[in-house]
């Protein structure tokens, strides 16, 4: 009994501990950084935040004349073999969510499990985009040359690469005919969410962003102000 007892103990700690940390990286999520842009100038280039309601994708140009991912990437190898592409869309996130997890009703504790306590690996889920439209879900932002190039470095050091070459997954769990996923670098947790990988990725290249966030709506707020 006195064992039972403590199991339960430790079960309210573990508890209270996770609750407190929601709560506070829930208020750090709405503490602006780099919020002066007074400064940058020249900001010329677009790139897009896209939320599902969930989760978070960095959209920039497939190709302009300051980064070409064409080199990196090859739309004909989505479902749909595509030709072309005018923006493509970034989202890293647990490799075992991504393609074991296709809805919510899907979600096994295990992966769950495993995503939370980063025992999992990491995959890049890459779509390709012919047009975006700025709405509650899409937040179009201007850069200039030297911050599209630090954002896009920061994205290209998340990818693992074999011979100079992304690594792609072989896989039939694709959301639909113009995306796919490929391996990785870092490990998910409940401390480092596929929203905190979109947040670093504004922070890189001195963009505004939350403090620290594990949701999307940390992200979206700074953006809505």
């Amino acid at each position: 009994m006195k064992i039972v007892k403590k199991i339960i103990g430790y079960l309210f700690i573990g508890l209270g501990v996770l609750v407190v940390y929601a709560i506070i990286a829930t208020l750090l999520s709405y503490v602006p950084v780099n919020s002066d842009q007074s400064d940058n100038k020249d900001q010329n280039t677009s790139i897009y935040i896209l939320t599902n309601g969930v989760h978070t994708d960095i959209v920039v140009p497939y190709f302009n004349e300051t980064y070409d991912w064409r080199t990196y990437l090859d739309t004909s190898l989505t479902p749909g073999k595509r030709t072309s592409a005018e923006w493509v869309g970034f989202g890293w996130g647990d490799k075992g969510f991504y393609l074991q997890t296709p809805e919510w009703k899907d979600l096994k504790a295990s992966v769950a499990f495993n995503a939370a306590f980063g025992l999992s690996e990491s995959a890049m889920h890459v779509t390709y985009h012919d047009k975006l439209i700025a709405g509650e879900d899409c937040v179009e932002i201007k850069l200039n040359k030297d911050q599209y190039k630090a954002l896009c470095n920061f994205i290209l050091e998340r990818f693992d690469q074999k011979n100079d070459k992304f690594v792609m997954i072989n896989t039939d769990q694709n959301y639909g005919l113009n995306d796919v996923f490929y391996e990785a670098k870092g490990k998910y947790s409940l401390f480092y969410t596929c929203n905190s990988w979109a947040n670093g990725a504004l922070k890189s290249a001195g963009l505004k962003a939350s403090l620290f966030t594990l949701w999307d709506k940390g992200i979206f707020y700074q953006y809505k102000k």
